[in-house]
């Protein structure tokens, strides 16, 4: 697959089908995440595959803090992505991105970078090998059951979310602010 055919149809996936993915693909998607370029060449980042109870109690985590920041939503909205966030919109692994946990700002800021960039690779091998992804954040919204969870220490910071598995949907793209980047761009010279 084209690189920038990848760039351009990567989708945010929302209902995935039951069906597991073999461990030598989640393997080949974690190790484009690990060529990802990283501040001072670190390479902190951490994953952490959820399949099972865990993935199920993530799923009631998830919900539960979704329950409150959902609360004015319209209601078949609202119970539609409560629905996903129970179970990770059906989707068979759950990856969690980690970092190195640091008080100063300026390493903070290096290493969610970094971390971001490893998770972008993620993201992207994954549609090459016909998967779906969908970076999250919310679940966070309850980052110490996602602890207790997961066992992760405070030495550890969770910077990302996805689930992991064959699309069960076509999702449009959305249309780009500034599609000719005039505004977004600026030449210096």
């Amino acid at each position: 697959m084209d690189f920038y055919e990848v760039v351009y149809q990567r989708r945010a996936i929302r209902k995935y089908k039951p069906d597991a993915v073999p461990r030598e693909v989640l393997h080949k998607i974690l190790d484009a995440a690990n060529w990802a370029p990283s501040g001072m060449n670190l390479q902190q980042w951490e994953f952490i595959v959820v399949t099972g109870e865990k993935k199920k109690q993530l799923g009631e985590s998830y919900r539960q803090a979704a329950e409150s920041f959902t609360r004015d939503w319209e209601e078949k909205r609202r119970q539609a992505f409560l629905e996903f966030a129970q179970n990770y919109g059906g989707a068979p692994v759950v990856i969690v991105a980690l970092t190195d946990a640091t008080d100063d700002p300026n390493v903070r800021k290096m290493h969610l970078e970094s971390v971001s960039a490893a998770f972008e690779n993620l993201l992207l091998a994954a549609y090459a090998e016909g998967l779906g992804t969908c970076w999250m954040t919310g679940p966070l919204q309850d980052e110490a059951s996602m602890r207790r969870i997961l066992d992760i220490p405070p030495e550890k910071e969770i910077v990302a979310v996805t689930p992991v598995g064959y699309p069960d949907m076509v999702a449009k793209a959305p249309s780009r602010k500034d599609p000719d980047l005039t505004s977004k761009v600026r030449w210096v010279e």
